[in-house]
C-alpha cells in the first residue's frame, strides 16, 4: 500500500511532507481542510505512503452494495449520524486502548460544506483513550499533504484552549475550496 500511496500522490502532483512516528499507528488523526471529495484521495494516499493503516469514519448511508464493500476494504467505519453515538464512541475508544495498530482519522468539519462548528468527537475520543491527536493537512496551493510527529496535541481537557492550537496550525493551509473552510473564533464562544 505504501507504493500505491506514493504513486497516487505523484499522479496528482502532490508531495508528502511528513516525519513518521510509531505513535501515529495508535492515535487519533484529524485531517483538514475537508472541502472536496479529493481530500479523501490525497489523505488516504498519504497515510498509505507512511504505512499508517488508519480507519476512517463515514456516514452509514454510503454502505450500500457495492460501494459499502469497497469502503470497508479501504478502512471505513460506518457512523449512524441519527443515533446518539455512545456505543460507537465507546467502541472506538476501546479499540484505541487495546489495539496498538489501530488509528482513526476524522475530519472534524464533518462535512464538505462550510460549517461554523467543528465536531468535537475526535477530541473526546482522544481524551478518553489517552491517545494524542495528530494534525494532518492537505494544502492545495502548495500541493502538499502530510502529518508530522511534532504536530501533536495531547488533550488538556480545556477544549477552547486546545482548539486555539488546532486553529493556529491550520490557519495557513489552503483548501481546494477556501470559501468552505472555517476556523472562526465565533465557534469558541459557544
Amino acid at each position: 500500500m505504501r507504493t500505491l500511496g506514493r504513486l497516487i500522490l505523484k499522479a496528482g502532483g502532490f508531495h508528502l511532507h511528513s516525519d513518521f512516528s510509531e505513535e501515529m499507528k495508535n492515535a487519533v488523526i484529524i485531517e483538514a481542510p475537508h472541502t472536496s471529495m479529493w481530500d479523501f484521495v490525497w489523505g488516504r494516499a498519504g497515510l498509505w505512503a507512511l504505512g499508517i493503516n488508519s480507519r476512517f469514519l463515514i456516514k452509514k448511508e454510503l454502505f450500500f452494495f457495492p460501494l459499502g464493500a469497497i469502503l470497508k476494504m479501504l478502512g471505513a467505519v460506518p457512523v449512524d449520524r441519527g443515533h446518539d453515538g455512545r456505543g460507537f464512541f465507546t467502541d472506538i475508544v476501546r479499540r484505541l486502548q487495546t489495539d496498538k495498530n489501530f488509528s482513526v482519522i476524522i475530519t472534524p468539519e464533518g462535512t464538505r460544506k462550510r460549517t461554523d462548528n467543528w465536531k468535537r468527537g475526535f477530541y473526546y475520543i482522544a481524551q478518553q483513550s489517552n491517545r494524542p491527536v495528530f494534525m494532518a493537512w492537505i494544502d492545495y496551493e502548495k500541493k502538499t499533504c502530510g502529518v508530522n510527529k511534532q504536530d501533536k496535541l495531547v488533550p488538556s481537557g480545556d477544549f477552547k484552549k486546545d482548539f486555539l492550537i488546532i486553529e493556529n496550525f491550520y490557519k495557513n493551509v489552503r483548501a481546494k475550496h477556501p470559501e468552505k473552510f472555517n476556523l472562526s473564533k465565533e465557534y469558541l464562544k459557544q
